[in-house]
């Protein structure tokens, strides 16, 4: 048998070493996969953080921290609340006094442990039973006390679980409601509940990529294959993210966009290599030849689209601040790792299974000769009729498709940005049930105060009288409290604290900052540099440096995905059409964001969170994955019609050929993608919860109305000018692969092994 012997450094050249050497590779990933696990479990927890940091720009409300931790009370330790309440007695009585005096101890006590070099609790204060000092409710029936945990956020969880303990021990004895609420105890609900969410989203992926890949592939023995693949990139993304947190700490979150990206991008570019190596094996190519000319054009095409989907997720590294970061930096991992295995450890597993690869078929689906079949001949009917219709209607198919989105994305002007606040966290938080309280009885901005820091307060007599005009004017904000006013010992700046009773993600909060900050600051006429601070500034500097960056990050992925596709297709016109479908799909799924988390719409339904503004961090990030992801099919799917063309010449025919014979394919992988980002859209967060609507929703869209209608309408009515290019472009190298061309003929070898 003759096969074709590419250069080894080219997607052929690789596929063809890896098959002939199997169990060597076989054998260098499991041992990499083990030492990854082992990274991973040692360095994960150092690597991840719950903190939200700036990278390069320091924004007005970092400022103030900044100056707060150096001149008055060095790096900020967390407070959290404690709330007691009773239905029938007041303070003022002897067992309620017991009862928070008891607390009081208790929680002192854990003041003498340190864990790891931190302090438990550095300072409990005591319950003030005296209504004056505002530690008591109107109706004498709640107090409060607060307990300033020892170091940084990320120690003060680790170390919260005895508090709560004691908190939980507490609460419902005698009749008292005791609960905790602050930074630290909503954190770590945040770190237990994204822990659930992504398991969820891991089982409903796998087991809907089971069921889809057993329905394309039509056999069980191939099944696994895609899944092995997805978890081995997902484990050594994890590791090399371990690794990189060493030097710049990484949210959180990283673990879950890892695994959520992972398995997408994993299974969908095994199911296409896959699917190509069947069809390659039933026209009868010698396995070897089959595994080499697979590598020369399916994983050809993968290699492209992944480094499309690279391209841009580094848009989101632009951005200077730890989360998109950490977002951006694990969806790049597993995206890269995913093309990594797909292009060596996939072949050395074809050619481990040979023709075993169709063992198992499934009944009814398992009838089918293949995947080629199931392309071609199995869903024919169905994707001819879809084609057929494009191709003779591509006017008509345009302004109703196109239409459609266009009408979508017009909701996208109503979109609000904003962060998920504690309002919008699940009901049975222990967190969220004191936030009720404190916001019925205390003030909500106790949780965390709105700090105006006043730099240069030394040697300017002019700063106490400026502060007591601000503290005037604050008088006409009824949603502010009682503000109180110190200096530091050095005496170099000032600090005014003020309360706002109010979520402090909400829009009132929002609102009431910014008047501060363009009213009530300016009115004030303060002799020094004011900066404003506190949980609620940081979002609002956050949502900013998002929607100064968005148009930023859009033109960089935009201008490198232009580049890159003129490479790869040598024309002009698909990169500007790819784009043009491409934004379309992402301003529709953008409008349905708005439709049914902001305005409502269906949100019961699907058991989703309305929320009074979009979080400000998703726009950004689903326009960096989303156009990743719609550049995959896109390129997997030109990349068949190019390769038609190329032979043929008819541009029509080549159009319903691409269409054709990538429909179970790009159809079953899109299935998958939407089912793993449903999965995480099912979760409790409202954040999760529109991140994983918008992928899902993004990759339906593309999958349907843009490739089943807008691709062939258009190239259709293009014809031959789909693949111009300029003359002056000519240099642009030529990758495709033709007939013949990958490169000189040898006798196939065997196993080396």
């Amino acid at each position: 048998m003759e096969v074709y012997m590419a250069s080894a450094f080219s997607t052929a050249g690789l596929a063809r070493s890896s098959a002939l050497h199997p169990k060597r590779m076989l054998a260098v990933w499991l041992v990499t996969v083990v030492a990854s696990v082992a990274i991973a479990s040692a360095l994960c927890g150092s690597a991840i953080t719950n903190e939200v940091e700036p990278l390069r720009e320091i924004p007005e409300s970092i400022v103030a921290t900044n100056l707060l931790e150096e001149h008055l009370r060095g790096p900020q330790d967390t407070t959290e609340i404690l709330i007691v309440q009773s239905a029938e007695i007041t303070v003022d009585q002897p067992a309620f006094q017991e009862r928070v005096n008891s607390l009081s101890a208790a929680i002192a006590l854990e003041g003498e442990k340190v864990v790891d070099g931190i302090r438990v609790v550095e300072e409990p204060s005591d319950f003030n039973l005296d209504p004056a000092a505002g530690q008591v409710s109107g109706d004498g029936h709640a107090a409060i006390m607060f307990i300033r945990m020892g170091g940084e956020l990320d120690d003060a969880i680790d170390n919260i679980p005895p508090i709560r303990a004691i908190v939980e021990e507490a609460n419902g004895e005698d009749g008292f409601e005791v609960l905790i609420v602050g930074s630290v105890s909503l954190g770590e609900d945040l770190n237990k509940i994204a822990e659930q969410d992504l398991m969820v989203g891991e089982g409903l992926g796998i087991l809907a990529a089971l069921i889809i890949l057993a329905i394309v592939f039509g056999t069980l023995a191939s099944t696994w294959i895609p899944i092995v693949m997805a978890i081995f990139s997902i484990i050594l993304a994890i590791a090399a993210a371990a690794i990189i947190g060493q030097v710049q700490q990484v949210s959180f979150f990283i673990v879950n966009m890892i695994t959520m990206i992972g398995l997408a991008v994993g299974i969908d570019y095994s199911l296409f290599i896959v699917s190509r190596y069947r069809e390659e094996r039933e026209a009868g190519v010698e396995k070897i030849e089959a595994i080499e000319r697979t590598g020369s054009t399916a994983s050809r095409a993968v290699f492209f689209s992944g480094v499309t989907v690279v391209i841009a997720l580094i848009g989101m590294l632009i951005v200077p601040t730890s989360i998109f970061f950490s977002l951006g930096l694990g969806a790049i991992l597993v995206a890269i790792m995913a093309i990594i295995a797909t292009l060596t450890l996939l072949p050395a597993l074809l050619s481990l299974m040979g023709d075993k690869i169709n063992s198992w078929r499934v009944p009814l689906v398992g009838r089918r000769s293949g995947a080629s079949n199931a392309s071609n001949e199995g869903a024919g009917g169905f994707w001819n009729a879809i084609t057929g219709w494009s191709m003779n209607h591509p006017v008509v198919g345009i302004v109703i498709a196109g239409g459609a989105l266009l009408v979508l994305a017009s909701f996208t002007f109503d979109m609000k940005l904003g962060s998920a606040g504690i309002s919008t966290f699940p009901d049975h938080l222990e967190g969220v049930q004191g936030f009720r309280i404190l916001q019925d009885e205390f003030s909500v901005g106790l949780i965390a105060e709105t700090e105006i820091v006043i730099d240069g307060v030394a040697g300017n007599p002019g700063v106490d009288e400026a502060v007591g005009r601000l503290q005037e004017s604050f008088a006409s904000e009824p949603s502010l409290g009682d503000s109180s006013y110190v200096t530091s010992p050095d005496g170099e700046i000032g600090v005014l604290s003020v309360p706002i009773n109010a979520d402090p993600a909400s829009d009132a909060a929002y609102e009431v900052v910014q008047r501060i900050r363009d009213i009530h600051v300016p009115h004030a006429n303060i002799p020094a540099d004011v900066y404003v601070g506190g949980s609620t500034a940081e979002t609002i500097d956050f949502i900013n440096l998002t929607e100064y960056w968005l148009p930023v990050v859009m033109g960089f992925i935009l201008t490198l995905s232009f580049v890159l596709l003129t490479v790869v297709f040598r024309s002009i016109v698909v990169p500007v059409k790819a784009i043009i479908m491409n934004l379309l799909s992402v301003g529709a799924t953008y409008g349905l964001l708005v439709i049914v988390f902001q305005n409502g719409v269906g949100s019961d339904l699907f058991g989703f969170v309305e929320v009074e503004a979009i979080e400000s961090w998703v726009p950004l990030f689903l326009f960096a994955v989303l156009f990743g992801l719609s550049m995959d099919y896109h390129v997997i799917l030109l990349s068949r019609i190019r390769e038609r063309y190329d032979q043929t010449g008819d541009n029509p025919e080549s159009v319903a050929y691409g269409v054709r014979t990538t429909a179970g394919m790009i159809t079953g992988a899109a299935i998958i993608m939407v089912a793993v980002f449903l999965g995480f859209a099912l979760g409790q967060l409202s954040m999760f919860q529109q991140m994983g609507f918008g992928l899902a929703v993004a990759v339906f869209l593309d999958a349907t109305v843009v490739r089943s209608i807008l691709v062939p309408c258009s190239m259709r009515l293009l014809g031959d000018a789909n693949w111009y290019l300029p003359g002056f472009l000519e240099w642009v190298p030529d990758l495709r692969v033709r007939e013949g061309t990958i490169g000189t003929q040898v006798s196939a070898g065997g196993d080396s092994d």
